[in-house]
Protein backbone atom coordinates (compact mmCIF):
# COMPACT_ATOMS: atom_id res chain seq x y z
CA UNK A 1 0.00 0.00 0.00
CA UNK A 2 1.38 3.24 -1.46
CA UNK A 3 1.05 5.72 1.40
CA UNK A 4 1.96 9.63 1.55
CA UNK A 5 2.66 11.68 4.40
CA UNK A 6 1.37 15.17 5.13
CA UNK A 7 3.55 17.47 7.26
CA UNK A 8 7.01 17.94 7.88
CA UNK A 9 7.57 18.92 11.49
CA UNK A 10 9.52 16.99 14.29
CA UNK A 11 6.07 14.44 14.52
CA UNK A 12 6.35 13.43 10.78
CA UNK A 13 9.95 13.13 10.69
CA UNK A 14 10.42 11.54 14.25
CA UNK A 15 7.73 9.04 14.59
CA UNK A 16 5.32 9.20 11.28
CA UNK A 17 8.36 9.09 8.67
CA UNK A 18 10.60 6.66 10.73
CA UNK A 19 7.30 4.13 11.52
CA UNK A 20 6.38 4.20 8.17
CA UNK A 21 9.60 2.89 6.17
CA UNK A 22 9.83 0.41 9.15
CA UNK A 23 6.68 -1.00 7.97
CA UNK A 24 6.75 -3.73 5.24
CA UNK A 25 3.44 -3.78 4.28
CA UNK A 26 3.16 -0.21 3.11
CA UNK A 27 5.46 2.37 1.02
CA UNK A 28 6.34 5.47 1.95
CA UNK A 29 5.74 7.56 -1.58
CA UNK A 30 5.78 11.06 -0.78
CA UNK A 31 4.94 14.02 1.44
CA UNK A 32 3.60 17.33 1.41
CA UNK A 33 4.05 20.03 4.07
CA UNK A 34 2.89 23.78 3.91
CA UNK A 35 6.38 24.66 3.63
CA UNK A 36 7.60 23.11 0.75
CA UNK A 37 11.82 22.85 1.61
CA UNK A 38 11.47 21.09 4.63
CA UNK A 39 9.22 18.61 2.29
CA UNK A 40 12.43 18.84 0.05
CA UNK A 41 14.89 18.14 3.16
CA UNK A 42 12.78 15.38 4.45
CA UNK A 43 12.09 13.61 1.20
CA UNK A 44 16.32 14.02 0.29
CA UNK A 45 16.68 12.49 3.30
CA UNK A 46 14.05 9.38 3.07
CA UNK A 47 14.46 9.18 -0.44
CA UNK A 48 10.83 9.82 -1.57
CA UNK A 49 8.93 12.42 -3.52
CA UNK A 50 8.55 16.01 -2.43
CA UNK A 51 5.18 17.69 -3.18
CA UNK A 52 3.93 21.23 -3.75
CA UNK A 53 0.39 19.91 -4.41
CA UNK A 54 -1.62 17.76 -1.94
CA UNK A 55 -4.19 16.96 -4.59
CA UNK A 56 -1.40 15.40 -6.61
CA UNK A 57 0.21 13.59 -4.01
CA UNK A 58 -3.43 12.43 -3.01
CA UNK A 59 -3.57 11.12 -6.65
CA UNK A 60 -0.19 9.18 -6.63
CA UNK A 61 -1.12 6.66 -3.53
CA UNK A 62 -3.64 4.74 -1.58
CA UNK A 63 -3.37 6.05 1.72
CA UNK A 64 -2.69 9.49 4.15
CA UNK A 65 -1.09 9.58 7.32
CA UNK A 66 -1.52 12.92 8.77
CA UNK A 67 0.96 14.86 11.28
CA UNK A 68 -0.59 18.70 11.04
CA UNK A 69 -2.59 20.37 13.44
CA UNK A 70 -6.07 18.99 14.04
CA UNK A 71 -8.07 21.84 12.44
CA UNK A 72 -5.37 21.46 9.08
CA UNK A 73 -6.03 17.44 9.30
CA UNK A 74 -9.68 17.46 9.49
CA UNK A 75 -10.21 19.43 5.99
CA UNK A 76 -7.28 17.55 3.98
CA UNK A 77 -8.60 14.16 5.17
CA UNK A 78 -11.89 14.67 4.03
CA UNK A 79 -10.19 15.70 0.69
CA UNK A 80 -8.73 12.34 0.34
CA UNK A 81 -11.19 10.17 2.28
CA UNK A 82 -13.66 11.51 -1.48
CA UNK A 83 -11.38 10.42 -3.14
CA UNK A 84 -10.76 7.25 -2.01
CA UNK A 85 -7.64 7.06 0.22
CA UNK A 86 -7.33 5.18 3.40
CA UNK A 87 -6.69 7.32 6.39
CA UNK A 88 -3.76 7.26 9.19
CA UNK A 89 -4.79 10.06 11.88
CA UNK A 90 -3.94 12.02 14.39
CA UNK A 91 -5.64 13.05 17.60
CA UNK A 92 -7.88 14.90 17.76
CA UNK A 93 -9.04 14.10 14.59
CA UNK A 94 -10.62 17.62 14.54
CA UNK A 95 -11.27 20.24 17.08
CA UNK A 96 -15.09 20.65 16.70
CA UNK A 97 -17.90 17.95 16.72
CA UNK A 98 -19.19 18.99 12.99
CA UNK A 99 -15.52 18.86 11.41
CA UNK A 100 -15.53 15.24 13.03
CA UNK A 101 -18.94 14.20 12.19
CA UNK A 102 -18.16 15.37 8.56
CA UNK A 103 -14.87 13.14 8.87
CA UNK A 104 -16.59 9.80 9.60
CA UNK A 105 -19.77 10.64 6.98
CA UNK A 106 -17.06 11.23 4.26
CA UNK A 107 -14.85 8.15 5.30
CA UNK A 108 -18.48 5.85 5.38
CA UNK A 109 -19.73 7.27 2.11
CA UNK A 110 -16.12 6.44 0.38
CA UNK A 111 -15.59 2.59 2.07
CA UNK A 112 -12.15 3.54 3.38
CA UNK A 113 -10.58 2.45 5.91
CA UNK A 114 -9.16 4.51 8.95
CA UNK A 115 -7.18 4.25 12.08
CA UNK A 116 -6.51 6.99 14.45
CA UNK A 117 -2.86 6.73 16.05
CA UNK A 118 -3.44 6.75 20.03
CA UNK A 119 0.21 6.52 20.28
CA UNK A 120 -0.29 4.57 23.80
CA UNK A 121 -2.32 1.72 22.12
CA UNK A 122 -0.26 0.90 19.70
CA UNK A 123 2.95 0.58 21.99
CA UNK A 124 3.67 -3.35 22.51
CA UNK A 125 3.56 -3.36 26.30
CA UNK A 126 0.70 -0.72 26.62
CA UNK A 127 -1.37 -2.55 24.28
CA UNK A 128 -0.99 -5.39 26.35
CA UNK A 129 -1.75 -4.01 29.79
CA UNK A 130 -4.91 -2.65 28.19
CA UNK A 131 -6.02 -6.27 26.86
CA UNK A 132 -5.33 -8.21 30.13
CA UNK A 133 -6.83 -5.43 32.47
CA UNK A 134 -9.87 -5.00 29.98
CA UNK A 135 -10.50 -8.97 30.08
CA UNK A 136 -12.45 -7.94 33.57
CA UNK A 137 -15.45 -6.10 33.92
CA UNK A 138 -15.41 -5.82 37.57
CA UNK A 139 -13.25 -2.72 38.05
CA UNK A 140 -14.67 0.04 39.72
CA UNK A 141 -12.60 2.42 38.87
CA UNK A 142 -9.16 4.10 37.56
CA UNK A 143 -7.43 7.30 38.48
CA UNK A 144 -4.59 8.98 35.93
CA UNK A 145 -2.46 11.87 35.57
CA UNK A 146 -0.99 12.89 32.11
CA UNK A 147 0.96 15.85 33.13
CA UNK A 148 3.38 17.45 30.54
CA UNK A 149 5.84 19.71 29.69
CA UNK A 150 5.45 20.92 25.76
CA UNK A 151 6.02 24.41 26.71
CA UNK A 152 9.46 24.19 27.91
CA UNK A 153 12.52 25.08 26.20
CA UNK A 154 13.85 23.40 23.31
CA UNK A 155 10.75 21.37 23.20
CA UNK A 156 9.01 20.18 19.87
CA UNK A 157 6.13 20.15 20.88
CA UNK A 158 5.89 24.00 21.24
CA UNK A 159 3.55 24.78 18.78
CA UNK A 160 0.47 27.32 17.87
CA UNK A 161 -2.52 24.87 18.14
CA UNK A 162 -1.52 23.24 21.50
CA UNK A 163 -0.98 27.24 22.87
CA UNK A 164 -4.31 28.07 21.67
CA UNK A 165 -6.19 24.63 22.71
CA UNK A 166 -4.08 23.10 26.25
CA UNK A 167 -3.81 19.75 27.31
CA UNK A 168 -7.13 18.98 26.80
CA UNK A 169 -7.00 18.74 23.22
CA UNK A 170 -3.14 17.33 22.98
CA UNK A 171 -3.07 14.79 25.66
CA UNK A 172 -6.68 14.47 26.71
CA UNK A 173 -7.60 12.28 23.42
CA UNK A 174 -4.68 9.90 25.19
CA UNK A 175 -6.55 9.98 28.40
CA UNK A 176 -9.79 9.16 27.12
CA UNK A 177 -8.28 6.26 24.88
CA UNK A 178 -6.49 4.77 27.43
CA UNK A 179 -9.63 4.79 30.07
CA UNK A 180 -12.06 3.51 26.96
CA UNK A 181 -9.76 0.67 26.20
CA UNK A 182 -9.72 -0.90 29.94
CA UNK A 183 -12.99 0.54 31.12
CA UNK A 184 -15.25 0.31 28.02
CA UNK A 185 -17.14 3.15 26.92
CA UNK A 186 -17.41 6.86 28.14
CA UNK A 187 -21.05 7.47 28.20
CA UNK A 188 -20.30 10.97 30.38
CA UNK A 189 -17.55 13.29 31.46
CA UNK A 190 -17.66 16.04 33.69
CA UNK A 191 -14.78 18.87 33.45
CA UNK A 192 -13.03 21.35 35.67
CA UNK A 193 -10.33 23.92 35.62
CA UNK A 194 -6.95 24.30 37.36
CA UNK A 195 -4.29 26.31 37.27
CA UNK A 196 -2.88 27.31 33.94
CA UNK A 197 -4.38 24.33 31.10
CA UNK A 198 -4.57 22.23 33.99
CA UNK A 199 -7.96 20.15 33.43
CA UNK A 200 -9.82 17.43 35.72
CA UNK A 201 -11.99 15.06 34.34
CA UNK A 202 -14.36 12.48 35.57
CA UNK A 203 -15.84 9.44 33.29
CA UNK A 204 -19.20 7.55 33.52
CA UNK A 205 -18.68 4.10 31.94
CA UNK A 206 -21.22 2.16 30.64
CA UNK A 207 -20.11 -1.09 32.72
CA UNK A 208 -20.67 1.06 35.73
CA UNK A 209 -17.00 1.86 36.28
CA UNK A 210 -16.03 5.91 36.82
CA UNK A 211 -12.31 7.32 36.44
CA UNK A 212 -10.66 10.96 37.58
CA UNK A 213 -8.02 11.88 34.78
CA UNK A 214 -6.00 15.04 35.35
CA UNK A 215 -3.93 16.74 32.14
CA UNK A 216 -1.85 19.19 30.81
CA UNK A 217 1.01 20.18 28.87
CA UNK A 218 2.22 23.21 30.80
CA UNK A 219 3.18 21.31 33.59
CA UNK A 220 6.55 22.53 35.54
CA UNK A 221 8.96 19.88 34.08
CA UNK A 222 9.75 18.54 37.72
CA UNK A 223 6.74 17.79 37.54
CA UNK A 224 5.86 15.88 34.08
CA UNK A 225 4.33 12.44 34.58
CA UNK A 226 1.90 9.84 33.03
CA UNK A 227 -0.05 7.30 34.96
CA UNK A 228 -2.75 5.14 35.53
CA UNK A 229 -4.06 2.85 37.82
CA UNK A 230 -6.68 0.81 38.08
CA UNK A 231 -8.74 -1.03 40.62
CA UNK A 232 -11.55 -3.46 42.00
CA UNK A 233 -12.33 -6.60 43.68
CA UNK A 234 -9.06 -8.06 41.92
CA UNK A 235 -6.97 -5.46 43.58
CA UNK A 236 -4.95 -2.79 41.48
CA UNK A 237 -2.97 -2.90 38.66
CA UNK A 238 -0.71 0.22 36.55
CA UNK A 239 -0.28 1.17 33.54
CA UNK A 240 3.45 0.35 32.04
CA UNK A 241 5.56 3.35 31.14
CA UNK A 242 6.48 4.31 27.63
CA UNK A 243 6.00 3.98 24.80
CA UNK A 244 9.57 4.07 24.21
CA UNK A 245 9.47 4.14 20.52
CA UNK A 246 6.94 6.10 19.03
CA UNK A 247 8.05 5.04 15.69
CA UNK A 248 7.47 1.12 16.46
CA UNK A 249 3.69 1.87 17.54
CA UNK A 250 3.15 4.18 14.14
CA UNK A 251 4.44 1.32 12.45
CA UNK A 252 2.19 -0.90 13.68
CA UNK A 253 -0.78 1.33 13.07
CA UNK A 254 0.20 1.57 9.66
CA UNK A 255 0.14 -2.22 9.72
CA UNK A 256 -3.22 -2.32 11.02
CA UNK A 257 -4.89 0.25 8.86
CA UNK A 258 -3.09 -1.95 5.77
CA UNK A 259 -4.68 -4.70 7.06
CA UNK A 260 -8.43 -2.81 7.52
CA UNK A 261 -8.01 -1.86 4.14
CA UNK A 262 -7.74 -5.44 2.56
CA UNK A 263 -11.32 -5.82 3.92
CA UNK A 264 -14.57 -5.62 2.24
CA UNK A 265 -16.13 -3.54 4.63
CA UNK A 266 -13.27 -1.59 6.65
CA UNK A 267 -12.97 -1.79 10.22
CA UNK A 268 -10.60 -1.10 13.01
CA UNK A 269 -11.72 -0.45 17.07
CA UNK A 270 -9.60 2.68 17.19
CA UNK A 271 -11.38 4.24 13.58
CA UNK A 272 -13.00 7.78 12.92
CA UNK A 273 -16.21 6.60 14.69
CA UNK A 274 -13.86 6.48 17.81
CA UNK A 275 -12.29 9.15 17.18
CA UNK A 276 -15.10 11.11 16.44
CA UNK A 277 -16.89 10.41 19.75
CA UNK A 278 -13.12 11.48 21.69
CA UNK A 279 -13.78 14.47 20.16
CA UNK A 280 -17.33 14.99 21.15
CA UNK A 281 -15.95 14.18 24.51
CA UNK A 282 -13.75 16.65 24.33
CA UNK A 283 -16.17 19.49 22.89
CA UNK A 284 -18.35 18.80 26.15
CA UNK A 285 -15.49 19.00 28.37
CA UNK A 286 -14.71 22.10 27.03
CA UNK A 287 -18.36 23.78 27.00
CA UNK A 288 -18.49 22.81 30.71
CA UNK A 289 -14.92 25.21 31.17
CA UNK A 290 -16.17 27.54 29.61
CA UNK A 291 -19.32 27.82 31.40
CA UNK A 292 -17.38 28.30 34.68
Amino acid sequence: MRIGLVGNGYWARATHAAGLQAEPSVQLAGVWGRDLGKSQALAADLDITPYDDVDQMFADVDAVAFSVPPHVQSELAVRAARLGKHLLLEKPIAVTPAAAAELAAVVDAAGVASVVFFTGRYDAAQRAWVEQTARRTDWDAAAGLWLGSAFASDSPFDTPWRHEKGGLWDVGPHALAMLSGVLGPIERITARAGRRDLVHLVTGHASGASATYSVSIDTPEAAAVTSLTVWGPAGRTELPAGPADPSAALATAARELAAAARQQHPSHPLDVHFGRHVVDLLADAQSQLAAG
